[in-house]
């Protein structure tokens, strides 16, 4: 049996401002979720509290990941858990290498594990880049790369979907993955996580527009509303959203402006 994402309850501040009033939501390994809703209802907060954001209070609720309490656990005790998040704006950090960052976490998930361990020998840690990035249609000169320093949006993107392939987790959140992408960029990115996605991994998609559901089909679309899951539904729902905008679901749960 695959591993579970189960929230329940989350109620999150910021600065003492409620964001997060009553959030449920479960995720299962092999299922694609996704959280749709307008700008500013909760749903990048989500995202940073499934990863440990400490910016992020937890008031109330809990979030259990495999059967165990995520709260308690420490942001590099989540990643090696199975969980990834692909960030709305990935940071740049010059002087290392796309390869090196990757192989440095390889590294670290195996010394958390094994004390001992000496880390990933480089030409099975090549192999696996270079099988991983033709798997993404991606030039293997990315690799040298210094991380995310200088790369367009798409290539932003891109090297976070090449971090999700090459470190594999079980259930993977892609925050506005889709913001700033032209529609070609959009098409790569979308490729590369269906790609990726199966019986072994989750994925939440987190957007504001329905485009990026065109090339990753989900099993469940949730409607966030402040701080607040509304509504819950199939793909069509989406693309009602698409259609007639948010105003319906406002109306239909009486959520003020």
């Amino acid at each position: 049996m695959g591993a579970t994402l189960e929230i329940r309850n989350l109620h999150v501040t910021v600065e003492d401002q409620p964001i997060l009033r009553g959030v449920n939501l479960t995720i299962n390994q092999g299922e694609v979720h996704a959280l749709m809703g307008p700008n500013g209802s909760g749903k990048s907060t989500l995202a940073n509290v499934l990863l440990g954001n400490p910016a992020y209070e937890v008031t109330d609720g809990e979030i259990y990941f495999d059967g165990k309490d995520l709260l308690e656990m420490e942001v590099d005790e989540r990643s090696r858990a199975g969980l990834f998040l692909a960030f709305q704006y990935p940071v740049s950090i010059p002087g290392v290498t796309l390869a090196n960052f990757l192989r440095q976490a390889i590294n670290a998930r195996m010394k958390a594990n094994d004390p001992e361990s000496k880390g990933i020998p480089i030409p099975e840690f090549r192999r696996l880049m270079i099988e991983k990035m033709n798997m993404l249609k991606m030039d293997p000169s990315f690799a040298g790369r210094y991380l995310n320093e200088g790369f367009s949006g798409g290539e932003k993107k891109r090297a976070e979907i090449l971090q999700m392939a090459v470190l594999n987790p079980r259930i993977a959140i892609l925050d506005e993955t889709d913001s700033g992408l032209d529609i070609d960029a959009l098409r790569v990115v979308a490729d590369g996580v269906n790609s990726l996605k199966g019986p072994d991994l989750g994925v939440l998609v987190i957007t504001h527009y329905q485009r990026i559901l065109n090339y990753i089909q989900p099993d469940t679309v949730h409607v966030m509303f402040e701080g607040q899951i509304v509504e819950s539904g199939g793909p069509d729902l989406a693309l009602a959203l698409e259609e007639k905008g948010y105003d319906w679901i406002r109306e239909k749960h009486a959520i003020a402006e």
